[in-house]
């Protein structure tokens, strides 16, 4: 079992900044790559973006490449995903994940484990 923990959500301004952050904790060597997706009202979860556990390899989303960028802390088991630019169409709960499969992903149906989200609200 893994467990992730998101924080740092909250309410910012049309071209503000935010930074999440996922605290992964249990089998944490079991996981290969963690990712971001996120969830507007009355839409279908998206990719954000991704990176390998232990290597080097990140992905993100059409959407958000340019304006977001995802690193890792493995000492402190930790993945975050630093935001600016934010637009209201960034407002979305945002979920970390981790995926236990050996091919980075961005299909959110192959991450195995899934923490409780973040709420993300961008005025205009």
């Amino acid at each position: 079992q893994v467990q992730l923990v998101e924080s740092g959500g909250g309410l910012a301004q049309t071209g503000g900044v935010l930074r999440l952050s996922c605290a992964a904790s249990g089998r944490t060597f079991s996981v290969n790559a963690l990712g971001w997706f996120r969830q507007a009202p009355s839409k279908e979860r998206e990719f954000v973006a991704a990176t390998s556990w232990t290597g080097g390899s990140t992905y993100y989303g059409d959407l958000v490449k340019d304006r977001f960028t995802i690193s890792k802390d493995i000492a402190k088991n930790t993945v975050y995903l630093q935001m600016k630019s934010l637009k209201p169409e960034d407002t979305a709960v945002y979920y970390c994940a981790a995926r236990m499969g050996t091919v980075m992903s961005t299909n959110s149906a192959q991450y195995d484990y899934w923490g409780q989200g973040t709420q993300v609200t961008v005025s205009s």
